[in-house]
């Protein structure tokens, strides 16, 4: 197979999360003025309903497919057999999703108002499936994922502005929202079929793949309890204004998180190839550089953030939401400590096969916070919310470093690593003070954001570049080597 470029990868990566975040800002303000109340709710409450059943028929499948497939995608039949036993165990975990869902519609009588709309949503949980989008992780092709994104989602809107025109239109709201899905995930698996050969099989290795398959769903699910408790935990303790304020600063923090991630996620199928393999010198050289690119790029984005708090928000959610201002200041720093806990997890622990290690994690990062949660929000309120993520993903964060301390010990302590960060850190302190000045000299909301996204990418990029910077100076070198040729 030909070698996917990891810098390609993140753009593509890039833009598809770009794309998702850009298209919900697009649908929304549209149909929150076009459905009554009770049908937005109806919509988020199926949506949310279905998500949990997802859930089961996912299984943990795709990270363990991913980490375990990317050390055969060089060998036609070893991909093809394990692929087509992962296939077989999903489609095995998506009928019980169904049972349990059906069983659930009959024994809950007051789930009678939203049947039509959970029903509709329950189509998903099949062509998640069919759609076996590790596999195209697995490649690495992120070309065909990213087009394939574009094109439904262009559709979808189409759609969504022709067929929800007033307020009870929300099954159709949630047909479109289905529709764009399945279109994908129809094409994933006619289009998977020309890259492995794909079926359903009844010899399955169950003791191998079970196991470490229960272990990441585990995982899974006590990450979903860790994301939800903040706004469920803020909307028991407080009220829905205090929610919504807590919403918008979490929606703000998700945005930048999911740029930077999208450069992450495209190493780890890379990753794990390589320590598959038992390629220890090249997945360290690649480790590296996945490090010390996010510590060029994680610091500035997270100062930029908090400096630019106010006109972030205005710009997004309006004057109205001005009180999230705050909670947006404090939780930006909890990006910094996730990603780099997703690194640890994600790009060290999983594809050498310690995911106990990363449940103890989460499990125990789940309990902090939730426990914080209540000792932080009557207090500060969804400012608390906020705080309690960032000590969160800090505890996250170092303990995913300590049980993956033997392997990254060469990288963290490494002169390039130190150099990055250190050099990092001086290009922060000129966006701080930059910044500043832009502020007090300049009125204007627009002009004020403009000059100084500008002017502190431009400097602190230059800054960077003056120090020696390791990853500014090689990927300066990269550039001129290709300009000569």
């Amino acid at each position: 197979m030909k070698k996917k470029s990891l810098g390609v990868n993140a753009l593509l990566n890039g833009l598809r999360s770009v794309l998702n975040l850009i298209f919900p800002l697009i649908t929304f303000p549209y149909i929150s003025r076009v459905l009554s109340v009770s049908g937005v709710g109806k919509y988020n409450f199926s949506s949310t309903y279905v998500g949990y059943f997802t859930l089961i028929a996912g299984l943990g499948i795709s990270t363990y497919a991913v980490r375990e497939g990317a050390k055969y995608r060089n060998n036609y039949k070893k991909i093809s057999d394990f692929a087509s036993q992962i296939f077989t165990i999903n489609i095995y975990s998506t009928v019980i999703s169904y049972v349990l869902l059906f069983l659930s519609l009959i024994l809950f009588r007051n789930l009678a108002i939203y049947v039509n709309c959970i029903l509709i949503f329950s189509i998903l949980i099949f062509f998640t499936t069919m759609g076996t989008e590790w596999i195209y992780i697995i490649h690495e092709d992120y070309a065909y994922i990213t087009i394939r994104s574009v094109v439904f989602k262009i559709i979808s809107i189409v759609l969504l502005f022709i067929l929800v025109r007033k307020p009870g239109d929300y099954l159709w709201y949630t047909l479109v929202t289905v529709l764009s899905s399945v279109g994908s995930n129809i094409l994933n698996f006619v289009h998977a079929r020309s890259l492995y050969s794909i079926k359903l099989v009844k010899k399955i290795d169950w003791n191998l793949h079970l196991s470490p398959i229960f272990i990441i769903f585990a995982s899974t699910v006590a990450v979903n309890i860790y994301v939800f408790s903040d706004v469920t935990i803020l909307g028991l303790l407080k009220d829905d204004e205090a929610v919504g304020i807590y919403s918008v600063a979490v929606k703000i923090y998700q945005i930048a998180q999911g740029l930077l991630a999208a450069i992450l996620t495209v190493t780890i199928p890379r990753l794990a190839m390589l320590f598959g393999k038992r390629m220890f010198e090249e997945y360290k050289q690649v480790l590296s550089k996945v490090l010390n690119t996010l510590s060029v790029l994680v610091l500035p984005t997270v100062v930029g953030l908090i400096m630019l708090s106010r006109e972030v928000t205005l710009v997004i959610a309006g004057s109205k939401y001005l009180d999230s201002v705050m909670a947006l200041r404090i939780i930006a720093w909890a990006i910094i400590f996730s990603i780099f806990s997703w690194i640890f997890s994600d790009c060290v622990l999983i594809p050498s096969k310690r995911e106990k290690l990363v449940l103890r994690t989460t499990l125990i990062t789940t309990c902090f916070n939730v426990a914080l949660n209540f000792v932080l929000i009557p207090i500060m309120s969804y400012d608390g919310t906020s705080l309690t993520t960032v000590l969160s993903e800090f505890l996250s964060m170092s303990l995913n470093l300590y049980w993956s301390f033997d392997i990254v010990k060469d990288i963290m302590v490494g002169k390039d690593n130190q150099k990055a960060m250190f050099t990092s850190v001086i290009g922060c302190l000129f966006i701080v003070i930059y910044c500043s000045l832009v502020q007090y000299c300049v009125s204007s909301m627009w002009i004020n954001i403009i000059v100084s996204v500008v002017g502190s990418v431009l400097g602190y990029f230059g800054i960077l570049f003056l120090l020696k910077n390791p990853v500014v100076t090689s990927y300066v070198t990269d550039f001129m080597k290709r300009r000569n040729h």
